[in-house]
């Protein structure tokens, strides 16, 4: 029979990644108290969530909201979580960011979109532009057709003129 404090620390992991798009595995070995707080700060500004759950019970709660995989190697040694609710991508950027600078954190792989990615994916998402800049890419590229017509029907009535 589990500890109660076990079980309601499942129920916890629970309510937290059930609304998860997704989860980032890291190694936190060796960053101090002050790094490891303002990780959690960047990742409050970032609208994610960085915790840190014994991996057994991280396991049993992935596992009870359907996050079901063979996590390997990824939930051994020390790990901690960081998740993302509205965006899939986020977690992903403020991992691999910090980790850049503080040259401390080992991204382990994590899960995203319904299926077990390894490391390289979740670097290859973090690297990606933000939904902002796609979206601003997107709108150049249907605008610049039309411009180029408006600047090649300006031309032609300069040269009637």
């Amino acid at each position: 029979m589990p500890a109660q404090y076990k079980v309601d620390e499942v129920k916890k992991l629970v309510s937290k990644l059930k609304d998860a798009k997704a989860v980032v595995f890291v190694d936190y070995k060796g960053i101090s108290v002050n790094e490891d707080t303002e990780l959690r700060r960047i990742a409050r500004n970032s609208n994610v969530e960085y915790f840190v759950a014994k991996n057994r019970l991280i396991q049993i709660a992935l596992k009870e909201v359907g996050m079901d995989a063979d996590y390997g190697t990824l939930l051994e040694g020390t790990t901690s979580f960081v998740v993302g609710y509205e965006d899939g991508v986020a977690p992903s950027k403020t991992v691999y960011e910090y980790s850049k600078k503080i040259n401390k954190l080992e991204i382990k792989g994590g899960y995203v979109d319904g299926g077990l990615v390894d490391k390289a994916m979740i670097e290859a998402l973090a690297k990606l532009p933000t939904r902002e800049e796609l979206l601003a890419q997107v709108a150049y590229g249907l605008l610049s057709p039309v411009r180029m017509l408006a600047v090649a029907l300006t031309n032609v009535a300069e040269q009637k003129n």
